[in-house]
């Protein structure tokens, strides 16, 4: 089992880049492991480090003004590939979910099948999201599963996302698909049964 998601209050890191695909989230030369572990530490490798390893002090991560639990993202999150370690990778570096206006579908699938929350936005409240967190790196967003619904902490900008039933289930408890068959084991004996 997972970590729960119900409601995340957080400030944001900025990535105000479009077309952002998978190769650039995680490079394929670190797609050898079979295991969730220690992709964090090459998200973004090429952006966040020089060829000798050092951090590169101009990229947002590498920022000490900026932090949190949420990535937001320019429009086309996740283009390339279908690389499922691009979802460890931003799961593995501290971030539950990512915002943006629009997510690649094999991404946006892989994130859900593993705990972390896209949330697609409207350009606008990308926008709104954007100059908030230029304007003050504090500034919080609120992301409420339940309730379907990110928000600007302390300003009018609020919106509902979509998301599928049965995923958003998943997260609110935790479960990845199997945890979710087991937790319905005995409605799964019942039907066997008829």
């Amino acid at each position: 089992m997972r970590n729960k998601f119900t409601t995340l209050t957080s400030t944001a890191v900025p990535l105000p880049i479009e077309n952002i695909d998978t190769d650039q989230i995680i490079p394929a030369r670190f797609l050898k492991a079979t295991t969730r572990e220690g992709f964090g530490e090459n998200l973004f490798r090429d952006w966040r480090y020089d060829k000798e390893g050092n951090p590169k002090a101009e990229f947002v991560m590498n920022s000490p003004i900026y932090g949190g639990e949420i990535l937001v993202a320019g429009k086309n999150f996740g283009c390339g590939s279908s690389r499922e370690h691009a979802a460890w990778a931003i799961d593995g570096a501290g971030f539950r979910a990512v915002v943006s206006s629009f997510f690649a579908d094999i991404f946006r699938n892989n994130a859900l099948n593993n705990g972390l929350l896209p949330v697609t936005v409207s350009e606008q409240m990308l926008e709104a999201i954007f100059a908030a967190v230029k304007e003050n790196p504090k500034t919080e967003i609120k992301i409420d599963l339940p309730a379907q619904t990110i928000e600007i902490v302390g300003t009018e900008h609020k919106e509902s996302f979509d998301i599928a039933p049965y995923k958003k289930q998943c997260l609110e408890n935790g479960y990845d698909d199997v945890d979710f068959l087991v937790s319905i084991r005995e409605e799964i004996k019942a039907f066997e049964q008829k």
